[in-house]
């Protein structure tokens, strides 16, 4: 066992009720925890889809008065895993969001897979993976 846990992933949003709008209206994700640092000038919200003591969640942080961010070379994209990657592509695509590569199988394989975008423009992949 090692000594490590993953905690969250940290993105830096442009406007922040928007960025919860996509995660928690659009991804099912629900806000745990939201801190105002008036010194520091920013927001964190933590969202998830369980308790932090248990689940991986990602962190929102809004520095106030900035409204866009360059995404890097090196950042590749969040995964989220769904039982039916279309059917969710399909109802994601009528809420207006953005479908970067459409569902079907990854190349050389079997794994059904989409992306999409968050309204900043951080990729998301969908993985479908059917219940058990």
């Amino acid at each position: 066992m090692s000594e490590f846990s993953y905690l969250h992933t940290m993105l830096r949003v442009g406007d922040l009720e928007r960025s919860i709008a996509f995660y928690a209206g659009q991804l099912g994700m629900r806000e745990l925890r939201r801190t105002d640092v008036p010194d520091g000038k920013y927001t964190l919200v933590f969202l998830g889809y369980g308790d932090e003591a248990t689940h991986t969640v990602l962190e929102l942080t809004y520095n106030w008065g900035v409204d866009r961010y360059e995404i890097g070379s090196a950042f590749g994209h969040l995964a989220l895993g769904v039982p039916d990657v279309r059917a969710t592509c399909e109802r994601l695509r009528a809420a207006g969001v953005k479908i970067t590569r459409e569902p079907g199988p990854v190349k050389f394989g079997t794994t059904v897979i989409a992306f999409i975008e968050d309204p900043d423009g951080y990729k998301i992949e969908l993985i479908e993976r059917k219940p058990r």
